[in-house]
């Protein structure tokens, strides 16, 4: 049950972390570094909201496992877009 959200959440953390890393790699400001991270974040609470009110039980338990990875991918995008050179 862990394993499906664990891997999605895997596959959109990466291209969240290589969007960050693209965006530090063109040098652009601290506000368009910080928009994938953000952009996550609003996405992991929509899902952790949508598995806990709407759809409980195992199917909502799915959602919080992904919304729970998805934050920590963020956390990691924030580090790496406030890291200095």
């Amino acid at each position: 049950m862990i394993l499906l959200p664990f891997l999605v959440a895997v596959v959109i953390g990466i291209v969240v972390l290589l969007v960050t890393w693209w965006f530090k790699k063109m040098n652009f400001s601290l506000f368009v570094r910080l928009i994938p991270g953000v952009l996550t974040i609003v996405a992991a609470v929509i899902l952790f909201y949508i598995g806990f009110v709407n759809s409980r039980g195992f199917e909502g338990a799915a959602y919080g496992i992904l919304a729970f990875f998805l934050m920590i991918f963020a956390i990691a995008s924030f580090v790496m877009a406030k890291a200095r050179k």
